[in-house]
C-alpha cells in the first residue's frame, strides 16, 4: 500500500511539472500567436515579405487584389441605377431652374433700382 501512494505522489508531481511545462509553452506560443494576429489585422508586413516581391509582382498583387475587392462589391440593380439617376437629374434640373429664376429676378431688381436712381 505505500508503495501504490508513492507511486500515487510521483506521478503526480511529474503530472504537475508537465502541466506546468504546457503552460509555459501555451503562454509562449500564444504571446506569439497574438503578436502575429495582431500584424494581420493591421495590415502589417514584415520587410522579409515586401523585399521578396519585386516591382511587377507588387503591380500584379494589386491587381490581383482590386479583382478579389470588386467580386465582394455588392452591385445595384439595373432599375435601383435608373431609379437613382432620375433622381439626380431631377433635382439637378429644378435646382437650375430655381437658381436661374432667382438669378434673373436679382437682375430685374438691380436694373429697376439703377434706373430709378437715374431719373
Amino acid at each position: 500500500m505505500a508503495k501504490d501512494k508513492k507511486k500515487t505522489s510521483d506521478t503526480a508531481a511529474a503530472s504537475e511539472q508537465e502541466d506546468s511545462n504546457t503552460k509555459s509553452a501555451k503562454t509562449d506560443t500564444s504571446d506569439a500567436d497574438k503578436k502575429a494576429k495582431s500584424d494581420k489585422k493591421s495590415g502589417k508586413k514584415s520587410k522579409k515579405d515586401e523585399k521578396q516581391l519585386n516591382f511587377f509582382q507588387k503591380i500584379g498583387k494589386w491587381f490581383h487584389d482590386l479583382k478579389i475587392e470588386f467580386k465582394n462589391v455588392t452591385w445595384p440593380t439595373r432599375q435601383t441605377v435608373i431609379t437613382n439617376t432620375s433622381v439626380v437629374l431631377a433635382v439637378l434640373v429644378s435646382g437650375s431652374i430655381i437658381i436661374g429664376l432667382i438669378d434673373s429676378g436679382l437682375f430685374k431688381l438691380m436694373q429697376f433700382l439703377l434706373s430709378a436712381a437715374n431719373n
